[in-house]
């Protein structure tokens, strides 16, 4: 399967307008509370535990690219140390961490998720997971479901640009 997303910066005012919207016309799938580490290596491979699970997940392609395959693996929240002290002691170290409120709609057969991450900002994402023969009309859709809300997909450069910067002050 094939995760294709599009996402938006949002600023405060856009943000409230789209949770009041997706509370009066979506489906409130789930709210939580997300710690992500990203670690160093040649692919995008992260641990994250939540309020229900952890996991381990990977995926190809680059970072911010609108599809990419996914592989995850959820574990109990219980473990979320031991995949630490695993992939510590196999060389990997935490490049960042995301620290991240998530509320998750379910709306028009698509995943939404409108994000508050700690430092980075807030953020819309839609999420449609395919077959690589879907991607294109999955890829439209979203478009045209961001454009029905008035929202503008951020580019890539944008951002490739607010990660980087994420990425040198995070520990503060």
């Amino acid at each position: 399967m094939i995760e294709v997303e599009l996402r938006s910066f949002l600023d405060n005012a856009q943000y409230k307008r789209l949770l009041e919207f997706f509370k009066k016309n979506a489906k409130l799938v789930k709210e939580d509370d997300q710690e992500t580490h990203y670690l160093d290596g040649p692919v995008d491979l992260r641990i994250q535990k939540n309020r229900f699970f952890s996991k381990i997940w990977m995926k190809k392609g680059k970072m911010h690219d609108d599809a990419r395959h996914e592989i995850e693996l959820k574990l109990d929240k219980d473990d979320f140390n031991k995949l630490e002290k695993l992939f510590s002691s196999l060389g990997y170290k935490t490049r960042i961490k995301w620290f991240r409120h998530r509320k998750q709609f379910s709306w028009r057969g698509v995943t939404v998720c409108l994000d508050d991450t700690r430092g980075y900002g807030k953020i819309l994402e839609l999420e449609r997971l395919c077959s690589e023969s879907d991607e294109l009309t999955a890829r439209k859709e979203l478009a045209g479901l961001m454009a029905n809300l008035e929202i503008e997909p951020s580019s890539k450069q944008e951002f490739e640009t607010k990660f980087k910067e994420y990425e040198k002050s995070w520990q503060d």
